[in-house]
């Protein structure tokens, strides 16, 4: 029986003899390849974080001490020692053991976060909490990475953590000099000397062996060695820490496990806010991860476990390679479109353009706050800046969007990439919001392209707006065939046309393939059908609305939660015209949304064609009685 066979919980880790981790190590890291090269997942962040993990459990006995990670990503190893090793055969599949944290799953996962930069202020929040309940024999342990520290938010927690002495806390700073790519901007400069600069280090052994060659050698060197301030600070860039409050343990070698153990043994015994920098590296053990310069493996699909190539890549492009194009050429075409993204240059697709255009790309690190207000001073000085983020993380950039952007009424084009469901990481990564959240924003133009073409005119048309923010949604799904529209009105893309048409089949994105079919299942049951793509969904076209009249039933599709979609605003805006056609609305409902594949959650949410034609059937079944019960009634009066 194997190391890992004998781990079903932190008890089992703590009855080996520290001679064993190394091989229960290894014999981890080669359990993460098999597994997450079937399932996909984020395989390199938790390859660097085996030793460092199992030492946290050692020193910490969780739950009792809870055990923080922020951008819980790398938690896999956590979820390893603390009994769900047998789970990760469902790793990120419905019904299955989450990618993240999950409080439903264990009583050692306290904060279910795949936003990163939150985690210190939970963990001040806990310790604070556990302090004042005088359970003082609590420590909290929060493992937060040098790119999460690029986030405003962990430096507003930091500002309330140093000011309290017995605050029973440990910050483990997980430094592998990446976020998802490397990791940007002063504060990894900072850690790179710290990381990088061997005078210290140097220093204390050629102290150490000539004090201690003499009388109280070895007295005089302890004390130097302990002192708050002194050695260490003469000679490596630690008082950044240090100036703020908090006692500062390393650089130490995060692949160490002596090291680690000790060090967050000394840590813990503070019983005050400590911080332990340790040095990792992504996608350790792993020796084609660690040659992936690009990310180290970061988030990986299905890979061969020796090679780590792709099983299954496909050649089609993908709306991310697609902006990226359109990027470029934008670029050449426009010299005063300059571009921004949080930490995240290629996964957005920014790539080519970083290449080409190296002196009007803007990587801020893990701060979307910044990248928008910073757009709006960009676009202040008269050039044109597109943020290109994930559509979850638009979320705490809204202020800013609304604040910055939309009240100064600047030309700021945001980018939305993984708009709609996505699935496997559950929750957290669906950009099912965005539209709801930006369509608060007055002024804002909003787009949703169907294909390549319409992304091409959208991002074309929004380069020119400069007196209001635009939005343009896409998703992680591969681009789909051209969808050409057979007429165009007013700005409305129709896809479909029948004289006889009874239905409005209002959607948007990718949305459109789907109508379609609604439109050809119901048009099997004798419902005729309009299907009209808006292409700019926000504002409302009057257009629109007017088109609303010309049919029985309007039906709205859309992958956003219906709570300020496409369909609520035009209700509000039918209703505002006096328009009384009943409506259908149908979207991801207001809730959040449990891990899975696309379509098995569209389908859970009734959200297919099948379904869709469906419900549409039963209404205007429904309607046709009302409307013959009507006649009826009037007729024998």
């Amino acid at each position: 029986m194997s190391l890992l066979q004998t781990i079903n919980e932190p008890d089992d880790l703590r009855k080996l003899g520290r001679k064993q981790l190394p091989e229960l190590a290894a014999e981890i890291r080669q359990f993460l390849i098999a597994q997450v090269s079937r399932t996909g997942g984020h395989l390199g962040p938790n390859l660097g974080v085996v030793e460092l993990t199992i030492a946290l459990h050692r020193v910490f006995d969780s739950p009792h001490d809870p055990i923080i990670f922020d951008t819980g990503h790398q938690s896999y190893v956590h979820k390893i020692l603390t009994g769900r090793r047998d789970d990760f055969v469902s790793l990120r599949q419905t019904n299955g053991l989450s990618g993240y944290p999950s409080r439903a799953e264990s009583e050692h996962d306290w904060m279910e976060n795949s936003h990163a930069s939150t985690g210190l202020s939970w963990a001040e929040g806990m310790a604070r909490g556990f302090k004042l309940r005088g359970e003082h024999e609590r420590t909290v342990a929060v493992v937060v990475g040098d790119g999460a520290l690029t986030g405003g938010m962990a430096w507003e927690a930091l500002n309330n953590i140093a000011v309290d002495d017995d605050l029973p806390l440990v910050i483990v700073v997980n430094d592998n000099g990446r976020s998802y790519s490397p990791t940007v901007g002063g504060l990894s400069r900072h850690l790179s000397a710290i990381r990088a600069d061997p005078r210290y280090e140097q220093a204390l052994d050629a102290v150490k062996n000539t004090m201690q060659r003499g009388p109280l050698g070895r007295q005089t060197y302890d004390l130097l060695h302990g002192m708050k301030s002194g050695l260490k600070d003469v000679l490596a860039p630690q008082v950044l820490f240090s100036d703020l409050g908090l006692k500062y343990l390393g650089p130490i070698d995060g692949h160490n496990i002596n090291v680690l153990i000790d060090t967050l043994k000394q840590a813990k015994g503070f019983r005050g806010p400590v911080l332990v920098h340790a040095v990792t590296q992504k996608g350790r053990g792993f020796r084609a991860a660690e040659q992936h310069e690009k990310d180290h493996f970061h988030a990986v699909g299905c890979i061969n476990a020796t090679t780590g190539e792709p099983i299954g890549a496909s050649d089609e492009v993908t709306w991310t390679q697609a902006f990226g194009q359109e990027m470029v050429e934008i670029g050449a075409e426009h010299p005063e479109v300059v571009a921004l993204t949080a930490a995240m240059l290629h996964p957005v697709g920014l790539g080519r353009f970083a290449a080409a255009h190296p002196d009007r790309i803007f990587d801020v690190g893990i701060a979307e706050q910044h990248a928008v207000a910073s757009a709006a001073g960009l676009a202040s000085a008269g050039l044109h800046p597109v943020v290109a983020i994930y559509s979850t993380f638009l979320n705490r950039a809204f202020d800013q969007l609304l604040m910055d952007v939309g009240l100064h009424h600047l030309g700021v084009t945001v980018v939305l990439d993984r708009a709609g469901v996505t699935g496997p990481d559950g929750a957290s990564h669906n950009g099912v919001w965005d539209v709801s959240i930006a369509g608060l924003v007055p002024g804002l133009m909003l787009a949703s392209p169907r294909d390549r073409a319409r992304l091409r005119d959208a991002m074309r048309l929004a380069i020119t707006v400069d007196d209001a923010p635009t939005l343009i949604r896409y998703s992680k799904e591969k681009l789909p065939h051209p969808l050409p529209a057979v007429s165009s009105r007013d700005g409305l893309d129709m896809l479909s046309m029948d004289p006889d048409a009874r239905v409005l089949v209002v959607a948007w994105g990718a949305m459109c393939g789907p109508a379609l079919q609604v439109a050809e299942l119901l048009r099997a049951q004798g419902i005729a059908a309009t299907v009209v793509d808006p292409v700019w969904g926000l504002p409302i076209n009057a257009a629109l609305v007017e088109l609303a009249t010309q049919h029985q039933l309007v039906v709205t599709m859309e992958d956003n939660i219906v709570v300020g979609g496409l369909g609520s605003r035009l209700e509000l805006a039918m209703d505002a015209a006096g328009v009384e056609v009943p409506m259908r609305q149908f979207g991801v409902p207001h809730r959040f949304l449990d891990a899975g594949s696309r379509s098995e959650i569209l389908a859970a949410i009734g959200l297919t064609p099948q379904s869709v034609a469906r419900q549409v059937t039963e209404t205007v079944s429904h309607l046709d009685a009302s409307s013959a019960e009507q006649f009826n009634h009037q007729r024998s009066h």
